[in-house]
């Protein structure tokens, strides 16, 4: 019989000595087993679930309800953030207007790569963009999250090994299995058009591609913000302001050479 799993999720309006116990039995006996428990954003409490019908779902849904001292906040097939969010006791935070734009600090690696990470594992077409200034751990973050994903990464364009530009991949290289990583200002100031052939191959591969400084990206190619999934902007601190004025005028065109790694 086929399970399913479900994201269950309650805010606390009085917090009293046994609750929790009190809701596990209650799973028990309507045979919904619990996967994982946390506690998310201070005052609530997720669970990953798993029953065998959706019947079983919708009795506990019902029950819940009549519950005085939780208040039901979520119940439904989990997403990306709420595993995450169980996993990390915190949900990532998405702009307000477009829900595609997820933003971190850099206390916040552990999360960013963990995101990562499940976005790599899904075999599924998708191009992620990551906003940043310098030394904030863009690149080491990619690549820790193609290692928790058990892919490899290959970089087109990069500054992490000096100024990496590719012109073409070798043999074993073209994989859906990949994760190509490309830097956007880079690309824009140190390639030729054999390099952008290399890039426009790639992006019809069904495999995910990272781009770093998207906007960057957009502005050399015939790609647009459109074409993102995801756009994650990572900051040393929360109001720090991503800006690519400094770098052009520090010469990030090419003569810095951010070889070393952040972490």
């Amino acid at each position: 019989m086929n399970r399913t799993e479900w994201y269950f999720e309650y805010e606390l309006q009085y917090n009293r000595p046994g609750l929790l116990g009190d809701i596990s039995s209650l799973l028990g006996m309507l045979s919904i087993n619990i996967i994982t428990i946390n506690g998310v954003e201070n005052t609530r409490r997720g669970m990953l679930l798993l029953s065998e019908h959706d019947e079983q779902i919708i009795r506990l849904k019902s029950i819940v309800e009549t519950i005085d001292d939780i208040q039901l906040t979520k119940l439904r097939k989990p997403k990306l953030r709420d595993r995450l969010a169980v996993r990390h006791g915190r949900y990532i935070i998405q702009d307000v207007d477009d829900r595609k734009i997820v933003r971190f600090v850099r206390d916040e690696l552990g999360v960013l790569v963990d995101f990562m990470a499940e976005i790599c594992k899904s075999n599924e077409h998708k191009l992620i963009g990551l906003r940043g200034m310098p030394r904030v751990g863009k690149t080491e973050s990619i690549v820790a999250a193609s290692v928790c994903a058990n892919k490899r990464w290959v970089f087109v364009s990069s500054t992490l090994l000096k100024q990496t530009v590719r012109n073409q991949l070798i043999e074993g290289e073209y994989s859906d299995e990949n994760i190509y990583i490309i830097d956007g200002v880079v690309s824009k100031n140190r390639s030729n058009e054999q390099h952008w052939q290399l890039i426009r191959e790639i992006m019809q591969l069904p495999a995910v591609k990272v781009v770093e400084h998207p906007d960057i990206f957009v502005q050399a190619t015939e790609y647009t913000m459109d074409d993102f999934d995801y756009i994650i902007e990572l900051r040393s601190e929360e109001n720090e302001e991503i800006t690519y004025e400094s770098l052009e005028n520090n010469g990030f065109s090419g003569q810095q050479d951010f070889s070393m790694f952040d972490f």
